[in-house]
């Protein structure tokens, strides 16, 4: 009599392969949240570059932030807040030019929108540029901005 040989796998291969595959996805999908997230939070720094620079401008040429804190005028750009990465209301503040961005589409593992909040340093006399300290919510390693970027 020949010996049959095996055809397929068994029940026992097939459930070790969907294990594996579910831990890796156990993984994967919160890594891929975080990852996600921080590109978000980076693309929020990153639109409100042109801002700071704008407002920094301003101040030097007027010293004051008073005629700085308008969007569309004096050359302060409007920032859109139905993007991917600004999702909330920018304000500036016109007597200590503090640019705060209500919220952010980086969000919590919970789903809550991160806040941006830069801070301009005006004690530097006769700086070339004007530096900018950032804090909120944003300041997140895992899930926004790590320290050294954006001003965290």
């Amino acid at each position: 009599m020949m010996k049959q040989m095996q055809k397929g796998f068994t029940l026992i291969e097939l459930m070790i392969v969907v294990a594996i595959i579910g831990i890796l996805a156990a993984i994967a999908i919160p890594q891929y949240g975080n990852y996600t997230s921080r590109t978000r939070a980076a693309g929020a720094a990153a639109e409100l570059d042109s801002l700071k620079t704008t407002v920094a401008e301003c101040f030097e040429s007027t010293g004051a932030f008073t005629t700085c804190a308008s969007p569309g005028t004096n050359g302060i750009p409007v920032v859109s807040t139905t993007g991917k990465f600004i999702t909330g209301a920018v304000a500036i503040n016109n007597s200590t030019g503090i640019i705060t961005v209500a919220s952010t589409g980086a969000t919590t593992t919970g789903g809550t929108a991160l806040t941006y909040t830069l801070t301009p340093d005006t004690t530097t006399a006769n700086a070339a540029n004007m530096p900018w300290a950032g804090s909120g919510t944003i300041c997140d390693p895992t899930r926004g901005l790590k320290a050294g970027q954006g001003g965290c």
